[in-house]
């Protein structure tokens, strides 16, 4: 087989497990209220679907790059492609709430080392100077799988049932899988190592304390409630006793080594930032439009998706001046153009047009696109290869945490500032406010009657609750700007010239 036969299907296989997971972030989420009523279970219980899937892959994210080293990673990456396979499967299968939330915890566990390992078998399978092309390949499934998901969600649940959702990764995963094993070889393993069972505990604790915490947060009114209070305090405590133990022990769970690497360091920062934008943003817009405007469904997602064509298209195009521009003047356009976008949809109302809404998506996406690609090629340009897998590993949990603390956040901050704008609005709603008499007063809103005041309830709700959202989207522009300094500390990487055919035969033998 050709070297570029070979490298072919080996993108092609990486490219499906990677939008087979980065899809099931998302897929899932427009199908909730249908599961629900299939398995007759409260919102509060049928939530678990999604928090059991994001706690599992959490805290088994960082466990990659020991199992790669043990194992092998293309016996890795085709254990968990058949794992995740079997375990959607099961979950299109389920009869309960309970089997259902079961095979979800399943389907992180062997989800969880998929995007780390498609992302390390690509940069050790193309030569350096092909790194910048190979991530914004990678990247189409890593940004654009969770734009599409609620789309591809709702329309399989629409014309099928909630349970294709699930069903739809049976094919991606098989084809991955036929893949994986007809053009990668194995890279030596390494068994000497050992686990550090001590270390995952304490981790695998404060992440799963975090993620719950940040799930339930909103539902338990936050740190008014005792379990929030616990689980924030398990995650503190667990984190606390992870550090000390690495710093003591001889074999630590993570290699301490990693973090010596500066642009390892500023991009799990940076892309921390990326995971807040990308995540909360696409949280924020589909109730914004849904409930605050009255958008249908389907108009929704037909707003939303050139977000991600926009991601596509300046990925495509970021690949090619990787080599050509220095990284961090690439970078710089891209939160640019996303402070820009933030800006724009911080100037919202509720009478905003649909192009508005499609052209700040298009930048934004636009904008992503020109960070995710050189911020991941410059995040492992000085990182050892024998210690991509465990890099790569931390790097999608730290986007994965970053949107979850994104969301949580943004989510809360319109809880508490939407009562806040109620008030200071409702004080003008009064007999004694001259444009709220008959004569000028909005149609129906009469003062004197109950149906007139709930109407003018209504809408005063409704302004105050777009207030709540237009500031989330100035805090994350506020966000965004912090972190462009830190492009300053990023090393760029070294620049090559045409691959040799010596790099082309050694690329031949790596996974």
């Amino acid at each position: 087989m050709s070297p570029n036969l070979q490298r072919t299907i080996v993108t092609g296989s990486i490219m499906l497990a990677t939008i087979m997971q980065t899809l099931d972030s998302t897929i899932a989420n427009v199908a909730l209220p249908h599961m629900q009523g299939s398995f007759s279970a409260t919102q509060e219980q049928i939530a678990w679907v999604l928090t059991s899937y994001i706690v599992a892959a959490a805290v088994f994210t960082p466990t990659t790059g020991f199992l790669a080293t043990r194992l092998g990673r293309r016996n890795l990456l085709a254990g968990a492609v058949i794992g995740f396979t079997v375990a959607s499967m099961l979950c299109g299968a389920a009869t309960s709430l309970s089997e259902i939330v079961l095979f979800r915890l399943l389907q992180g566990m062997f989800g969880a080392a998929l995007v780390p390992l498609s992302q390390a078998i690509l940069l050790d399978t193309y030569p350096p100077e092909k790194h910048g092309a190979a991530m914004a390949v990678w990247g189409m499934g890593v940004m654009v799988g969770p734009i599409l998901g609620p789309a591809l969600g709702g329309w399989l649940t629409d014309a099928y049932s909630w349970r294709w959702v699930f069903y739809i990764n049976v094919p991606f995963g098989l084809l991955a899988l036929a893949g994986i094993f007809a053009a990668s070889s194995e890279a030596p393993v390494d068994k000497s190592r050992r686990f550090d069972w001590q270390g995952f505990a304490y981790l695998g604790l404060s992440i799963a304390g975090l993620q719950i915490m940040l799930d339930r947060g909103q539902v338990q009114d936050w740190f008014s409630s005792t379990e929030i209070i616990v689980e924030g305090g398990i995650a503190a405590i667990a984190f606390f006793l992870f550090i000390a133990h690495s710093m003591t022990t001889k074999n630590p769970f993570i290699t301490l080594h990693l973090f010596r690497d500066r642009n390892l360091v500023i991009g799990l920062v940076l892309i921390t930032v990326v995971g807040v934008v990308l995540f909360a943003t696409m949280a924020l817009l589909p109730p914004y439009l849904e409930t605050l405007m009255g958008y249908p469904v389907v108009t929704t997602g037909l707003v939303l998706a050139p977000r991600g064509i926009g991601t596509m298209v300046a990925m495509f195009l970021v690949g090619r001046l990787v080599n050509r521009i220095d990284i961090r003047l690439i970078m710089a356009f891209g939160m640019f153009l996303t402070i820009y976008s933030l800006w724009e949809m911080s100037q919202f109302n509720l009478y905003i047009s649909e192009g508005m809404i499609v052209t700040t998506g298009i930048i934004q996406g636009f904008g992503l696109g020109f960070i995710f690609v050189p911020l991941t090629t410059a995040t492992f340009a000085t990182l050892s290869p024998e210690l991509r897998t465990e890099g790569t590993s931390l790097y999608s949990l730290m986007r994965n945490i970053g949107s979850s603390v994104g969301i949580s956040i943004t989510q809360a901050l319109i809880s508490r500032y939407t009562q806040i704008n109620h008030e200071i609005l409702s004080r003008n709603v009064s007999e004694l406010n001259p444009l709220l008499r008959p004569e000028h007063a909005p149609p129906g809103w009469n003062m004197q009657t109950m149906q007139g005041l709930a109407l003018a309830e209504g809408e005063v709700t409704r302004q105050a609750a777009s207030i709540a959202y237009l500031n989330d989207f100035k805090l994350m522009m506020y966000m965004t700007l912090l972190a462009l300094p830190l492009l300053v500390l990023l090393r760029p990487a070294r620049r090559k010239g045409p691959e040799s055919p010596a790099e082309a035969a050694s690329a031949m033998h790596m996974d």
